[in-house]
């Protein structure tokens, strides 16, 4: 049963009080946000004075510290329960600040643009510009992209409706769709929602698992012309500020603004499809060890040996992880168990609560953490992920200023996977007979999940863009047809490819973000490496871990990453990736030969 949200206990819900006390200190700040915005105007055309330069790089950390504040802590409100409008309203206006803050500070970076080289490299080595050494060796390496004063103007005004396909989409994804109520396995009518989709998803019965199956994506389906045309904006904006910035495409653009060569982009589709071969042959042992005559999309989610599900209660399930991420030492230990006590976590889902998991927060408090938590195994690593993410904030947050705590998206699914990889690892270090084989399974399924399907989205997501920039249409029917071609492709001939799987794509949030799904690939990669090394090395190791962790967005991506030993331009962590799925692979093989 889904609760309102003053049914469940405090202890469960996050602590956005944290962030401002109360809706009144929040239109207090609100308010002097406002009256910050005019002062940006006296500095106008003044930025080649020292002195003048450095109080408005100072005053814009302020104001953007202050308007992250009123952005996240009336969105994540929202996130609480989308049905409530107070908080939709005050979203709305912070992102007018957002806007507003971005028109009014439009010159700066014009106008800095206009410097020498040997003025930008004398800002970058000063110590009184120390906090701002990456944001000028950001405007030397980006001075062939930046427009005239009046052009980045006009830009940040666009800023207003940029981002309307993704609300359209998260107001329908979260509050508007309506999905048709389904019978479990003793006949009792469920409520459906996207947390009570991935249970009866794991349902021992097939016609469950069917029945959820049709009620998700018919959903969809009856409303996929509407969606397809919203999507279709959204990689319409992408390609706009492409083209306007002067790329040839919008995956050129993606990729060069969080400075990551498209060599990493290369290894990773080569080594995925390489492995193509190995992700058949599991799917095929999925098949023949379910005993199913024909085991179709919505299967693939059942687990191998059901008996051994981790049906955890949250508290249990939270120390779990604890255990697992032990091997990082006592510094590490100790914070983790204050993001449990402290108002880190929202755990369970309320009616209204925004679907998923994930980790925010706002500089100079602690992160925060979505959850939506069901008694799954998924679930169980969904802490895990999320709690990943939360602790690369807290020592971002911790080691750097503010101009430079924020990381990039690239090595933004790293830590949270690592986690994942020590969880799954700890489990696997007693498990024998079933339990041994379920967690082998889980651990090819991340893979699947995370490694392949994720590369499988990149793969529709550049099409999509692919198509707009050559000029062509992207209706319904051709993503469609694109996304059931590519699920073939990935999931080979073993399992059956239903028809409604073409609608899939519809869901998929992050597609709102273009470009960000095959960093989670990535950040397997990395963090399979990374895990390993913890496991080889322990606490010495994580030192050299803990530097990646606090790098914040002090270096460049790949940089930050070979603090942790990986080097991503190598071949050895793809290798390794692709080695550890086939070896799983193989020992889950033997294990149902005897």
């Amino acid at each position: 049963m889904i609760f309102e949200r003053d049914k469940v206990d405090k202890k469960y819900q996050w602590r956005l009080s944290d962030i401002f006390a109360s809706a009144e200190a929040w239109e207090e700040c609100f308010g002097s946000v406002s009256e910050a915005l005019g002062r940006f105007a006296d500095y106008a055309d003044r930025l080649c004075d020292e002195d003048a330069l450095f109080e408005c790089l100072e005053l814009s950390t302020r104001v953007s510290h202050d308007i992250e504040a009123l952005y996240q802590y009336a969105r994540m409100h929202h996130d609480e329960d989308a049905r409530n409008n107070d908080y939709q309203g005050m979203t709305n206006r912070a992102e007018t600040l957002i806007v507003r803050y971005s028109s009014a500070t439009s010159f700066i970076q014009p106008e800095i643009s206009e410097f020498s080289e040997e003025r930008l490299n004398e800002l970058v080595a000063s110590p009184r510009f120390a906090d701002y050494d990456v944001f000028f060796k950001e405007i030397l390496r980006n001075k062939h992209i930046i427009l005239s004063k009046a052009e980045e103007k006009l830009l940040g005004e666009i800023g207003l409706f940029a981002e309307t396909n993704s609300e359209v989409f998260n107001m329908f994804d979260n509050a508007d769709v309506a999905f048709k109520p389904v019978k479990d396995e003793n006949g009792n009518v469920v409520e459906m929602s996207h947390g009570v989709y991935g249970v009866l998803l794991q349902s021992p019965s097939q016609k469950v698992r069917a029945r959820a199956f049709e009620s998700m994506f018919g959903a969809y389906k009856a409303h996929i012309n509407t969606l397809a045309a919203n999507y279709a904006g959204n990689v319409k904006k992408d390609w706009v500020f492409a083209k306007i910035r002067g790329f040839d495409s919008s995956l050129e653009f993606s990729m060069y603004n969080e400075n990551v060569p498209a060599t990493c982009y290369k290894k990773l589709l080569k080594a995925v499809g390489e492995g193509t071969k190995p992700l058949h042959r599991y799917i095929a042992l999925r098949k023949k060890v379910l005993g199913l005559r024909t085991l179709n999309m919505y299967d693939l989610y059942m687990p191998l040996v059901p008996q051994q599900e981790l049906a955890l209660e949250y508290e249990d399930a939270v120390q779990l992880v604890k255990d697992a991420l032990a091997v990082m030492g006592e510094e590490y230990s100790t914070v983790l168990a204050s993001a449990f006590e402290d108002g880190w976590v929202d755990a369970f889902e309320n009616k209204g609560k925004r679907s998923g998991a994930y980790s925010w927060g706002v500089y100079g408090v602690h992160p925060f953490v979505l959850l939506n938590y069901q008694k799954t195994v998924h679930d169980v690593f969904t802490i895990a992920h999320e709690l990943g993410h939360a602790m690369h904030s807290y020592y971002s947050n911790a080691n750097q200023p503010m101009q430079k705590a924020g990381y990039e998206i690239f090595c933004a699914e790293i830590a949270s996977t690592v986690n994942e990889v020590l969880l799954l690892k700890y489990l696997l270090k007693t498990a024998e007979g079933d339990m041994r084989k379920y967690l082998l399974a889980y651990y090819l399924d991340m893979f699947r999940t995370t490694l392949f399907r994720q590369t499988m989205f990149s793969e529709f997501e550049a099409f999509a863009h692919e198509k707009v920039e050559k000029g062509e249409p992207i209706t319904a029917e051709v993503l469609g047809d694109m996304y059931y071609a590519l699920n073939k492709k990935y999931y080979g001939r073993s399992v059956k490819h239903n028809d409604l799987i073409r609608y899939e794509w519809a869901r998929i949030p992050h597609f709102f973000t273009s470009f960000y799904v095959y960093k989670y690939a990535t950040g397997l990669t990395t963090a399979i490496s990374i895990a390993n090394k913890l496991l080889e090395g322990g606490a010495a190791y994580f030192e050299k871990y803990k530097k990646f962790l606090s790098a914040g967005g002090s270096m460049p991506p790949l940089d930050i990453i070979r603090l942790a030993d990986v080097d991503l331009e190598s071949d050895a962590p793809y290798r390794l990736a692709m080695k550890e799925f086939a070896e799983t692979l193989n020992e889950l093989e033997r294990t149902y030969e005897k």
